[in-house]
């Protein structure tokens, strides 16, 4: 993993260092740990997929993530990119939509020693308000467009990494970086993500 995540562009060697770390088999099911050290997505139930660890390395490397850093993760899973955030901060908030994937992560990441991690069950095209502002965020599902209320939420000089585009059409991962009150967008690479669950995600993206 670490070697695909290298060819992927990663260069930081904490991001690197916590990718080596994170026992990815005990994030997926029981039939799916013998691929659990391959670089690929693989099902995690209710819909949802674990991302490749190439990629989970290379969107957690786009943040630049400092020990002390705030981070919102939308879309936890079953928290396997919350935790490689725990290896590099001590303050994660992971929001998730559906309840049972929720409570699964909270409880693992608590059994795994990354209970300092924040999870709760929510709307995260909403964000996490109460929280607010944060350094870095990071969202593991693709909405049509970028939400708002994340936007807000994104901290002068704090980075943003969403993918945006149509499910099952083209997508694109974007660093969204905040200065001066806007947003600066680099396109990434064309990436593939479940939708953002949401109602608000199927309006048409903005230009």
């Amino acid at each position: 993993m670490v070697a695909a995540a290298r060819a992927n562009g990663v260069r930081d060697e904490r991001v690197l260092s916590a990718l080596a770390k994170v026992p990815r088999e005990e994030f997926v099911p029981q039939d799916q740990r013998r691929h659990a050290y391959e670089d690929r997505s693989l099902p995690i139930g209710r819909g949802q997929r674990i991302t490749q660890p190439s990629l989970v390395a290379l969107m957690t490397d786009l943040l630049r993530i400092g020990p002390e850093d705030k981070v919102l993760e939308i879309g936890t899973g079953s928290g396997y990119q919350a935790a490689i955030l725990a290896e590099l901060t001590r303050n994660v908030y992971s929001i998730e939509i559906v309840p049972e994937l929720a409570s699964a992560a909270r409880d693992r990441l608590k059994r795994l020693g990354y209970a300092a991690v924040e999870v709760r069950t929510g709307d995260g095209y909403q964000g996490w308000p109460e929280c607010a502002p944060f350094d870095a965020i990071i969202v593991t599902c693709a909405p049509e467009k970028v939400p708002e209320p994340l936007v807000a939420q994104l901290k002068e000089g704090g980075r943003m990494v969403i993918p945006v585009g149509p499910e099952g059409g083209p997508q694109t991962l974007y660093l969204l970086e905040k200065r001066r009150g806007k947003l600066v967008t680099t396109a990434v690479i064309p990436v593939k993500f479940v939708p953002l669950v949401h109602p608000a995600a199927a309006s048409p993206p903005r230009s």
